[in-house]
């Protein structure tokens, strides 16, 4: 168990004007590493810092089922944690015991009696919480993280039976989501998606949110050529990509990676940047606290983020509010983050050639160009503040008509560009004069 706070278990206080109790039920929570977890963690923290009740269900790690204050980006919130175990295909990935999902649920939500609950995926904890609380009439709110296209591989079925797998589990979701009061996801065009898939109409686009203050950007010239990744080290990620156009980038730009997190294919990308003969250029630093993790993003040049199936991508994100360009996949939602030629460059995906060449590009910048490009990813980044996501959540709770945050900025253009450049040149000539 992570963090945990002697503080009295008090459920007796009734919501003042304007507050209100929600529970937030995931699947996935820290100390899970991925974007759903973050954001079910900041989501919650944030909540109670606007003086709301939260309380969080999530798996246990441990062989214990408990109910404790846990601290949460600085807050103090009561998490319940089920019993869980791990799925025997996955490296982390833990699943709570189905058979008592309905009882915990029953249990949970007579002590807590939420307003509302905030399911963060129609699995297992959010099908018995939706279940129980369709009983009793208490509102749902249902936010989707996941895609079966991206699950598929860790489920252990033969590859001839996946896209027979992949369609029912999308008919599940639209059974199990439509029971909600609204559904959100992070970004439009994963919510068009969803859409399509489901048959489901009316889903809001609300991105998950970070809080940029959080992060430092850094323009002054990097004594060294450094690119990072952060996020699952997974398939789906092709983190192999962005080893393979390392390895072919020219030796004159001494370029060093930095892989933050864990994942199933951390021994996998481990010998392949042995057998590519970079393995001395490339740093697996695992899981790794936040404060390290903002500071390996400010210390960098610049992002790569090679995955084909971000539906937001929240690594991407603190990477911009740090001051780097971006090298990103033309897939799914990172179109939506990286501006091609303005904060960065996308490339297709598994395209090596194209992705080195869009690296080696940003890394020969002239300072000027290049701090042209990081104050655009400040520029992108900027309309996803975590308080503009609290406050629409705040109004799906309570029922109320929401328009969705507009999150895509619309490109520069190319004359706005070179006015930043020029003022750009003339500020540095100042100085050295």
């Amino acid at each position: 168990m992570r963090n945990i706070i002697d503080a009295p278990l008090d459920n007796t206080t009734e919501p003042g004007p304007g507050k209100l109790k929600v529970l937030i039920v995931c699947d996935t929570f820290p100390p899970d590493v991925n974007g759903a977890a973050n954001f079910a963690e900041r989501l919650a923290a944030g909540l109670d810092e606007r003086g709301h009740d939260v309380q969080v269900v999530a798996q246990s790690h441990t062989n214990h089922q408990v109910a404790t204050f846990e601290r949460l980006s600085g807050r103090s919130v009561r998490v319940h944690r089920l019993l869980s175990a791990r799925w025997i295909f996955h490296d982390w990935l833990r699943f709570m015991y189905p058979w008592r999902i309905n009882h915990n649920a029953r249990r949970i939500l007579d002590e807590v009696q939420p307003d509302v609950i905030h399911i963060q995926s129609h699995l297992l904890a959010g099908r018995g919480f939706s279940t129980e609380a369709m009983k009793r009439g208490i509102r749902i709110v249902a936010t989707n993280h996941f895609m079966p296209e991206n699950a598929i591989e860790h489920s252990a079925l033969p590859r001839f039976v996946w896209p027979l797998a992949i369609s029912l589990t999308w008919k599940d979701a639209t059974r199990i989501l439509s029971r909600a009061a609204e559904i959100t996801t992070p970004t439009r065009k994963a919510a068009t998606y969803l859409e399509q898939m489901t048959g489901l109409t009316g889903v809001h686009s609300v991105s998950c949110g970070i809080r940029a203050s959080d992060y430092t950007p850094d323009f002054e010239p990097k004594p060294e050529n450094r690119i990072v990744f952060t996020g699952r080290i997974t398939g789906e990620k092709q983190i192999d990509k962005l080893l393979e156009a390392v390895a072919i980038m020219p030796a004159d730009l001494d370029v060093k990676v930095d892989l933050i997190g864990g994942g199933d294919q951390l021994k996998n990308l481990e010998n392949l940047a042995s057998k590519l003969g970079i393995a001395d250029r490339v740093v697996f630093h695992g899981r790794v606290t936040d404060g390290k993790l903002r500071r390996t993003l400010t210390r960098a040049t610049l992002f790569a983020m090679p995955s084909i199936a971000e539906l937001q991508s929240i690594s991407t994100m603190e990477a911009m509010a740090s001051g780097l360009p971006v090298v990103a996949a033309n897939a799914m939602a990172l179109p939506h983050l990286v501006h091609d030629g303005e904060n960065g460059f996308l490339f297709e995906p598994g395209n090596v050639q194209e992705f080195a060449d869009r690296m080696e590009r940003i890394l020969r910048l002239p300072e000027d160009e290049l701090a042209v490009m990081k104050n655009a990813s400040l520029r992108i980044v900027e309309p996803h503040d975590i308080e503009t996501t609290l406050k629409v959540f705040e109004k799906l709770y309570r029922g109320e008509d929401v328009e969705d945050p507009v999150t895509q900025l619309p490109p520069l253009s190319a004359k706005l560009r070179e006015q930043f450049r020029s003022l750009r040149r003339r500020a540095r000539e100042a100085l050295e004069n």
